[in-house]
């Protein structure tokens, strides 16, 4: 916690003490941080520990089964402490409460409050019933909203110079192995003019690196202006100021013109790096999965975006094990992964999901065969990788720099243009003439690597911008 909001916190006037936990992808990630902000707007004091905390919340994942047991495991860790009076209440958020319901409160009746994913915007009643022990309301669930809910004045977590920046809600998708659109309703996008807001906010607030995320991103806009509106937005966020990289997540492999190649090719500040989860690439399997795509309309857009913008770096994600792949249908898609080379990529066994369409479907793979499949993908996966992270050598890199090497002097922890947050490699940086900072810019030269990460050396004096004043940092100042 900075020494900023310390000071802000003793000085006001606080309704009560709290403590946050955040699991999940980005997107559950900016909703924790709308939370955040709202309390904190509504005199509520974070505090770093639970142990004391007046209350806890905790915004759950219950995408797939290993997220709903790490989502359990938080609660009934938080219901511990509540047990042994070393908190007073909790509150659980998100897409688990979303997904189940009254069923979580019957599972587990210690729980103060429920609140479902489009509840997050009464977070500040919630808290004041608890606060009040006023027990006549314990749940808050929405349903989806026409446009999704605003993201402004956002109590940051993530570091100082990066954020994400969610741009649509929900998803009109069926793929039939996903609860998502159970969870987080159709696909609801934010106006053009209110991104541009929320992303000028936040480069006010010192971000450098902005992430763009959705649940379906080439999809943006269809709901209020007829159609996709990706390129167009793409082109608006390139000249706010004060952003250095525009990275994308989450495409959806339709809706993917050439306008939209052209403009991430050829924006200053979006980095050439797309994140496309394909799930397979047997054409049977794309058509039980319900993608909507071909092996054919895959490979065809692979070749259109990496010959349409330079350097591309791609990152996608496979699912292994789904019912029905059969010997034959895995090698396929173990060929396509060794032939793409994929800068980036992740495998994921199939999780059985209640309420899904892929639950009906006969022969279900056993865990062992879908585990040994994803291991070999990774390792596949793994010497393409090792090949990539070789052939920089000897390059020239810009790397945004996140922070020290934990007790190592002078060794920063950074990130290529190729490199997402928290998912991807690492480039670590040593023998700067200067300390570096960060959200510090530098350019590198690549002289080895260990294994996935790049170890590199400044070639030139980091970019580094001012600090913004006081009036533009977040309500709380990350780091």
């Amino acid at each position: 916690m900075s020494t900023d909001f310390k000071e802000q916190a003793n000085a006001a006037d606080t309704k009560g003490s709290y403590a946050f936990v955040s699991l999940g992808c980005p997107k559950n990630l900016v909703d924790s941080e709308r939370m955040l902000g709202l309390l904190q707007l509504d005199g509520y004091q974070l505090v770093a520990e639970p142990d004391g905390a007046d209350f806890v919340i905790v915004n759950t994942c219950g995408f797939i089964e290993s997220a709903r047991q790490e989502s359990f495991g938080a609660i009934d860790e938080m219901l511990e402490l509540k047990k042994q009076g070393r908190t007073r209440g909790v509150v659980v958020c998100g897409c688990l409460a979303e997904r189940q319901k009254e069923d979580l409160l019957n599972d587990r009746p210690e729980i103060d409050q429920l609140v479902g994913v489009f509840g997050r915007e009464e977070i500040t009643k919630v808290a004041d019933r608890l606060i009040g022990d006023l027990h006549d309301q314990r749940t808050v669930f929405q349903p989806a909203p026409i446009r999704a809910l605003p993201d402004t004045d956002r109590l940051r977590i993530t570091p100082s110079h990066f954020a994400y920046l969610k741009i649509s809600e929900g998803c009109d998708r069926l793929c039939t192995f996903c609860a998502i659109p159970k969870m987080r309703g159709k696909h609801a996008s934010k106006t053009i003019e209110n991104v541009i807001i929320e992303a000028e906010q936040l480069a006010a607030s010192g971000v450098r690196e902005l992430v763009v995320v959705a649940q379906d991103t080439t999809y943006y806009g269809m709901d209020i202006y007829g159609e996709p509106r990706l390129a167009e937005l793409l082109g608006k966020l390139n000249q706010v100021e004060g952003l250095d990289w525009i990275r994308l997540m989450y495409f959806y492999p339709m809706y993917i013109d050439d306008k939209l190649v052209e403009t991430i090719a050829s924006s200053e500040k979006i980095v050439p790096y797309i994140d496309m989860p394909l799930q397979h690439i047997n054409d049977t399997m794309l058509k039980r999965m319900a993608r909507k795509v071909t092996r054919a309309s895959t490979i065809e857009l692979l070749d259109k975006l990496r010959s349409g913008i330079p350097n591309l770096a791609m990152r996608t994600t496979m699912i292994t094990g789904f019912p029905g792949e059969t010997d034959e249908q895995f090698e396929e898609l173990a060929e396509f992964v060794a032939e793409q080379k994929f800068e980036r990529l992740g495998v994921f066994t199939y999780s059985l999901e209640p309420d899904t369409p892929a639950v009906k479907l006969p022969n279900q793979v056993p865990l062992e065969v879908m585990e040994e499949r994803r291991n070999r993908i990774m390792e596949i996966q793994q010497e393409v990788s090792f090949q990539t992270a070789n052939a920089q050598i000897g390059k020239q890199l810009d790397v945004i720099i996140d922070g020290p090497v934990p007790e190592q002097s002078g060794a920063w922890i950074g990130r290529t243009y190729a490199d997402a947050p928290d998912v991807d490699a690492l480039a670590i940086v040593s023998g700067s003439a200067e300390p570096l900072q960060a959200g510090d810019i530098v350019k590198c030269e690549i002289v080895t690597n260990q294994e996935y990460d790049l170890i590199a050396v400044p070639v030139e004096a980091p970019n580094r911008r001012g600090t913004p004043s006081r009036a533009q940092l977040p309500l709380l100042p990350s780091g």
